[in-house]
């Protein structure tokens, strides 16, 4: 009856939209292929490159963290925002630098005089968010004294260790630099910049944050230089203490043993 009524006043029919009725079944299956047609189009990149990095890098070495490794390959894409261009650039040099630098043969053994110095370590543990750690001591670090070059191989081969810890579907490490007992005689520049480098051109958002921890008022000036020459990594640093560390990176079986309360 109310119907007609509204209709003999010629109001029109308002049929009434069920809130909780389901969306058409399509809509789910239109998700999913544009789901499936971006991993393609991300596959069909990944092969382009490849296809350019041999065509115009032949000369580049094959396998892994070669340029014929799609893993490796899809990583910088990712990084270049998908442009094949710009991730065949970023990829040759990444390559060739491996190569010169050796990277496939640091090990243990090969770094062991300069590890032996305790200046820096990957912790056995994950952090709460299941990233590798690689923590630096500040004040173990002497650039007087030590060997510049044997401190980049410990710099590279730790990160090598950190990222082969690497959970799956886990793509990024925690970096903490402890500065407690900081002083001049620890500055240096040129290897933090070094650290930085590496992590932009050849291991690109492998670096999910950089923890400072009880940085003195004396790191403060050194920082303002370095800031500028990190570039975009320097956003991911954190200045942050002890108690920090603990409460929200780590859990009490976790926790790096500098890093626990000491008892009397």
């Amino acid at each position: 009856m109310a119907i007609r009524t509204c209709l003999d006043l010629g109001r029109p029919l308002i049929v009434p939209v069920s809130l909780t009725k389901s969306p058409p079944r399509n809509c789910k299956f239109s998700v999913q292929s544009c789901s499936l047609s971006s991993n393609q189009s991300h596959k069909q990149l990944v092969v382009e490159v490849k296809e350019k990095l041999g065509r115009d890098y032949h000369s580049l070495p094959v396998g892994k963290n070669g340029r014929d490794d799609e893993e490796m390959i899809l990583w910088f894409l990712k990084d270049r925002r998908f442009s094949v261009e710009e991730a065949v650039s970023k990829l040759n040099k990444a390559i060739k630098w491996r190569e010169e630098f050796r990277v496939s043969e640091l090990s243990e053994e090969s770094v062991k005089s300069i590890v032996d110095t305790g200046k820096a370590y990957v912790h056995d543990s994950l952090d709460v968010y299941g990233k590798p750690v690689l923590i630096v001591v500040a004040s173990k670090h002497f650039p007087s004294e030590h060997d510049p070059v044997e401190n980049e191989k410990l710099c590279v081969f730790l990160i090598e260790k950190a990222l082969g810890k690497l959970a799956a579907g886990k793509e990024q490490i925690l970096g903490i630099f402890d500065l407690r007992g900081f002083s001049t005689k620890n500055a240096d520049l040129t290897y933090l910049t070094f650290l930085f480098d590496v992590f932009y051109y050849y291991y690109p958002k492998r670096l999910g944050q950089v923890l400072f921890v009880e940085a003195p008022f004396i790191f403060k000036p050194i920082w303002q230089v370095a800031k500028p020459l990190l570039r975009s990594n320097a956003s991911l640093v954190r200045f942050c203490s002890v108690e920090t560390v603990r409460k929200e990176y780590f859990t009490e079986e976790t926790l790096p043993a500098s890093f626990r309360e000491k008892t009397l």
